[in-house]
């Protein structure tokens, strides 16, 4: 006997729509993550999106509504552990260009890997410990205050209008420079350099991350541009002899200032990140053990009253999926390889390694959000570990090594993605009553759509635009820096040279941060300092921290004039739906013009011989921030 009749779920229209959204969105990810090295939820835009189309049809539902939205932030996800992987192919030279099958398959397992490696986890990690998931939080409660979505969508519109201009006007017409910067000498070879990057997208990302966050990145930027390379040209360049000479040359300090960092100071980075991940997963021991026995226990129970709410995809089912998936994911190493026992031994790791970090992201999305999920800091351990083990234990040979890690590496970065994305979509349904399993199905259905469609989004964008370092030919390359990481370390480690140096110096600091987290949470204060939102801010180039700093200093001043905290009201609500509009236009609008570029050939094809003064830009952004501010400070 049913003790609740749940509201129709998964329905026709709710998973079609949710189908759509999940590619559209990915793509849009898949850019961002691209350009910026950092990607944001996308559950409250699908949640607003669903509401106004679905309030079309003559029967529809809250429940409907968390359908879609589950369905749209999976492609997100997955765009996430595709971007921050897979261009370490291109950029290591392994392929020319995204294989469609290539990416379809291993961004697809890794993905439904995610989804069946969290559902132990719900029942711990959601009902027991009670995990605030913040977007997932967020998300129920637009769900259930959508009384007005045709409103939250005209927000979104407009929004979404006003950063497609910006970025068209600036990119593709190119009427003014996208960043405004400036580095000198100081003394013989010290180098000061200051930077922003002017695109609307990237203040959005700070203010839907927050001041908190934001502070962090910017402290990492901080770390590196203000500390770390003004030390290294100072001290350093001299015993640096491609550096030494391309001061003699007379290189101007903003190009040697992005020199050190790309060759030296990005490893801080890695560092931090690395001690980052190890952490979090030894920070979650206890619940990642507790979630499973929980899972496994809750399926041997018979219950006198069926609840759906509690109703999880049966753990049989999970563990049959795995089971299954184990056999393509072999055949993909062994073809890369050669070797069967190497190919066995990279199954072993991926598997592991990707059950155990994918709990991290789940329990880590609970306490800081999805935005914050440590996904790169992970997905370096794995390559590094695999890189090593590839190397020293299996003696594989060089050519094929930092690829193979690199697909080892792609396999649990897609996975650890989509698991923390999983468990915020699982809160948000526990808050309103959804089904588990649905969502769960959901899950997989989102991430089938966007793994489809991401080898040709990325095809395109490299055609366009390029990926990794900027060249006279391609001079708007999307810098990639998670992959360019990933590439760097497993590179390095078979051979090319890694400034191992750098890496302890960047877990030094790691660990520092730790223990000051540590301080903090011990003294219940509500700043906190994850460590990898630091190591973001120490690998990105400061343009890209300064604008996200920006962006947190808006949500702080907007949510310090409304007086109301940090969460809770329409205004707060509708300067999220202005910031993700934001970032959907921008993101969308650059890859619609990578059609005429890519067709083409001309990368300059929309370009305007007029250039407006380097200002205008800076202008230009004051606007779109300030009108950020009073969308966000709105009473009405």
């Amino acid at each position: 006997m049913a003790a609740t009749q749940p509201l129709p779920q998964l329905t026709i229209k709710a998973i079609a729509l949710g189908i759509v959204l999940s590619m559209v969105l990915a793509g849009a990810n898949a850019y961002l993550g691209l350009f910026a090295g950092m990607t944001v939820s996308a559950s409250i835009p699908a949640a607003v999106i669903s509401m106004a189309i679905l309030r079309l049809f003559k029967n529809s539902n809250i429940l409907e509504n968390n359908i879609v939205q589950t369905a749209a932030s999976a492609g997100e996800s997955l765009a996430a552990g595709v971007i921050f992987t897979m261009p370490a192919l291109i950029i290591l030279n392994y392929w020319s260009v995204f294989d469609y099958v290539w990416v379809t398959v291993i961004a697809g397992l890794g993905g439904l890997l995610g989804v069946m490696f969290t559902i132990p986890l719900r029942r711990s990690l959601i009902v027991e410990e009670q995990l605030a998931y913040p977007e997932g939080t967020a998300t129920a409660e637009v769900l259930r205050a959508g009384s007005a979505p045709g409103q939250g969508a005209k927000m979104l519109a407009i929004a979404g209008l006003l950063g497609a201009g910006v970025k068209l006007v600036e990119t593709g017409l190119r009427l003014w420079a996208g960043t405004a910067q400036a580095a000198t000498y100081v003394g013989t070879s010290t180098i000061a350099y200051v930077g922003m990057n002017l695109s609307p997208a990237l203040v959005s990302v700070g203010y839907i991350v927050g001041l908190n966050i934001a502070v962090l990145v910017f402290l990492g930027g901080a770390i590196s541009w203000f500390v770390a390379i003004p030390l290294y040209s100072a001290v350093y360049l001299d015993g640096d002899p491609a550096l030494a000479a391309q001061f003699a040359s007379g290189a101007a300090a903003e190009d040697l200032a992005f020199a050190i960092w790309t060759s030296k100071i990005r490893y801080l980075g890695v560092g931090a990140m690395l001690i980052g991940g190890i952490w979090a997963l030894i920070s979650m021991r206890g619940s990642l053990v507790s979630g499973i026995v929980s899972g496994l226990s809750a399926e041997r129970k018979t219950d006198e009253v069926y609840d759906h709410t509690t109703h999880d995809t049966p753990m049989r089912l999970v563990l049959v999926g795995v089971a299954l998936f184990v056999v393509p994911i072999f055949v993909i190493y062994q073809s890369i390889v050669a070797n069967t026992g190497v190919a066995i031994a990279m199954t072993v790791v991926m598997i592991i390694a990707g059950f155990l970090f994918s709990s991290v992201a789940a329990y880590m999305a609970g306490l800081v959000g999805s935005s914050n999920n440590p996904i790169s800091g992970i997905t370096i351990a794995t390559i590094l570990f695999t890189s090593l083990m590839l190397l020293w234990l299996l003696g594989i040979e060089s050519t094929n090594g930092p690829a193979a890690a690199i697909m080892v590496g792609a396999v649990v970065c897609c996975a650890a993605a989509i698991a923390g994305d999983n468990l915020q979509d699982l809160k948000a349904g526990y808050i309103v009553g959804a089904t588990p399993w649905r969502q769960q199905v959901m899950q997989g259905v989102g991430t089938v759509s966007a793994v489809l469609v991401m080898a040709p989004i990325l095809n395109l964008l490299l055609q366009a635009y390029g990926i990794g370092v900027p060249t006279d030919q391609q001079p708007n390359a999307l810098l990639a820096p998670q992959a360019t990481l990933m590439a760097s370390v497993a590179e390095g480690v078979f051979g090319a040279g890694l400034p191992w140096g750098m890496v302890a110096a960047g877990a030094a600091i790691g660990a520092a941060i730790i223990v000051a987290d540590e301080m903090l949470k011990a003294r219940n204060a509500s700043w906190r300092a994850p460590v990898l939102a630091v190591a973001v801010g120490i690998y990105l180039p400061l343009e890209l921290a300064s604008a996200i700093f920006v962006g947190g200093l808006i949500a702080h001043f907007a949510s310090r004039r409304r007086g109301d905290g940090e969460t809770g009201t329409l205004a707060e609500r509708s300067g999220m739906l202005f910031a993700a509009g934001l970032i959907t236009g921008e993101a969308l609008i650059g890859i619609f013009m990578a059609i005429p570029i890519v067709v083409s050939g001309d990368p300059n094809i929309i370009a305007m011989d007029v250039e407006l003064p380097s200002v205008t830009g800076l202008v230009v952004i004051g606007i779109v921030a300030t009108l950020l501010y009073r969308v966000a400070t709105r009473r009405n």
